[in-house]
Parts: C-alpha cells; sequence; structure tokens
C-alpha cells in the first residue's frame, strides 16, 4: 500500500538533501526511508532501484542549476553572460554538493523520464546560446561547452576537496580563471583541416 503524501518528488527531494549532507554515494534507500519515517519497502513504490532514485536526483539538480544558470544570465553576453554562468554554477556546487555530483554521472534512469525533463536540455541551451555571443559555430560551440565544462567542473570540485593548498584565495584565481577563458573565447583559434572528427 502507498503511503499517503508520500510521492516520488517527495522522495528524491528527501534523498538530494541527504546527498547534500553525506554525499551522493553514501545515500541508500533506509537512510532515505528513515528521514521520511517510513519502511524501506515503501519507497519502491515510487522509486525502482538506488540507481534509479540516483538518476531522479539529478534531473532535479539539473533543473535547479539551470533555473538559477538561466537568472543569473538573462539580459547578458559576452563577458558579463561568461561571468554570471559560471559563477552560478560554482555557487550551485558548492551550496549543494550531493546533488552537483549527480549531475557528473552518466543518467541511468527511465528513457521516458528522462525525456520529459527540462534541465538537461536547456542546459546545454543556454551554454550554447551564451557561447554564440562569441561567434562560434560548430565544431568550435561543441569545444568551448567542453573547455567551459571541464574548467568549471574541475576548479569547483578541487576546491570543495581542499585541493588548492596555497596561500592566494581560490576565489582570486577564480576571477582570473573566467578572465582567461574570456579571452580565450573572444580570440578562439581558428580550426585546423581535419579535425572535424
Amino acid at each position: 500500500m502507498v503511503r499517503a503524501g508520500l510521492t516520488a518528488e517527495r522522495v528524491t527531494a528527501a534523498a538530494a538533501e541527504l546527498a547534500d549532507e553525506i554525499g551522493l554515494d553514501r545515500v541508500t534507500m533506509s537512510q532515505v526511508a528513515r528521514r521520511l519515517g517510513v519502511k524501506d519497502a515503501s519507497l519502491y513504490a515510487h522509486v525502482r532501484s538506488l540507481e534509479d532514485l540516483r538518476g531522479r536526483i539529478a534531473l532535479l539538480a539539473a533543473d535547479e542549476k539551470t533555473l538559477r544558470i538561466a537568472e543569473a544570465t538573462a539580459g547578458r553576453a559576452g563577458k558579463d553572460a561568461l561571468v554570471a554562468f559560471a559563477n552560478a554554477w560554482r555557487e550551485y556546487a558548492h551550496r549543494y554538493p550531493g546533488r552537483y555530483t549527480a549531475t557528473q554521472a552518466p543518467l541511468r534512469i527511465d528513457p521516458e523520464l528522462a525525456a520529459r525533463a527540462a534541465g538537461p536540455r536547456r542546459a546545454v541551451e543556454l551554454t550554447y546560446g551564451m557561447l554564440r555571443g562569441y561567434g562560434l559555430a560548430e565544431p568550435d560551440l561543441t569545444d568551448a561547452v567542453r573547455l567551459l565544462r571541464s574548467t568549471f567542473h574541475g576548479f569547483v570540485s578541487l576546491e570543495a576537496s581542499g585541493g588548492f593548498a596555497h596561500e592566494r584565495s581560490s576565489h582570486a584565481s577564480w576571477v582570473r580563471a573566467l578572465d582567461a577563458l574570456h579571452s580565450l573565447l573572444e580570440h578562439w583559434p581558428p580550426s585546423r583541416d581535419g579535425d572535424s572528427s
């Protein structure tokens, strides 16, 4: 019997909160059930498995992060858009570390649920749209998207794990990294023959 008031959304939200507190890889179905005050079996009426639940956390986080980036970049272009985009990404990663981690893994979830999710698709649209402001076209757009994602993810992951042990503040380095990215995007090197594969 399905417990009244328990939904897939409530289960996902509880699991996401737990992931932020203890880390995504330490979340179990039993812990989520305890947080909600139900038996483990009650969760399976709403989510298929722990893997399914992690995928749902990833979709929730993608929606949340994308909304924050969209709000931050609205009406901005060029360096202003890049900095707003990057800062929203970084702030989300630090405020919601478990959810953020979920967004970095391949989705293993019901394809129909994934297809209905707007967050991942909107994230791609926002990123490509921001980079088109630099006059980039394919294949350079895709290369630039990959560069930004690698830079942002690498930086916030190292920062969160204490990987920057130098006395210089990580924020100062972040600001300089964004300056460097902006300069690179404005002076993107031309594609070479044969590098489109």
